[in-house]
């Protein structure tokens, strides 16, 4: 399948970040978006912001939800609420989410599984981190963690994968293109061993896509387009990303 055919995808995730005076930029970038007719945008937002930014045009998602529908569960939110919310994207498995709370691939299948079951898409996010780069062991790691964290209800339209070298997320260090073709195509074939229709799922990549250098990312074959974290908290900054994605050809 080409990238032609797979859904081009520019996604912020404005982790703990945004407040009312940042609405602003959501006006900004959603403008910018609509004239960019071939690019699927999407904020994830803190859900502070859900019910105001219910007339920018702009998709919007979770940054991750618990995996129960509802209960006792103080602090958390479910996909159910996030639906009912009008969000369209949940986020789960971030690299921040399994370092800091220790989420396992099982969790990260639950949650998905969750996603899938309110109607709504679950970015999936796989990446190894620094040790596990410098020990040749990445696609071991990719391979474990699409196995463990694919619902079997995962397929082409309900699931988007985000390959995060979390070595790379915040650091300003970037694989070589070459390296980030690579990973991009064997992820694929993973997914094409695992999921009937695997091979037309949505891969973005993540980590420190700015600018600068999106247009190079955005021309390897099997970039689909990319989850963007701090670069996508300012319009002047999280645009040019989404104008280098239209512009990408297969």
């Amino acid at each position: 399948m080409s990238q032609r055919t797979r859904t081009k995808v520019a996604a912020g995730n404005w982790k703990m970040n945004g407040k009312v005076s940042d609405l602003k930029e959501v006006t900004k970038i959603a403008h910018a978006a609509r004239q960019r007719k071939t690019v699927f945008t999407l904020l994830c937002l803190p859900l502070t912001l859900f019910g105001r930014v219910g007339g920018a045009g702009l998709s919007v998602g979770a940054q991750d939800c618990h995996v129960s529908a509802s209960g006792a569960h103080t602090g958390e939110i479910s996909a159910e609420m996030i639906a009912d919310a009008s969000a369209t994207h949940v986020i789960v498995g971030h690299s921040e989410r399994r370092t800091d709370y220790l989420e396992s691939d099982c969790l990260v299948q639950q949650k998905a599984q969750a996603v899938l079951g309110a109607g709504l898409t679950a970015i999936i996010c796989v990446g190894e981190n620094r040790e596990q780069y410098e020990a040749g062991q990445a696609l071991a790691v990719l391979q474990a963690q699409i196995e463990g964290s694919l619902p079997e209800a995962a397929n082409s339209n309900n699931v988007i994968v985000a390959y995060e070298p979390v070595w790379a997320i915040g650091t300003g260090l970037l694989p070589t293109n070459e390296e980030i073709q690579s990973v991009h195509s064997e992820i694929r074939e993973m997914l094409g061993r695992q999921v009937v229709d695997g091979e037309g799922i949505s891969i973005l990549y993540g980590g420190s896509v700015k600018g600068s250098n999106a247009a190079e990312i955005f021309s390897l074959p099997d970039v689909d387009g990319a989850l963007v974290g701090g670069a996508s908290l300012k319009a002047n900054d999280f645009i040019p990303i989404i104008e280098a994605l239209d512009a990408a050809e297969a």
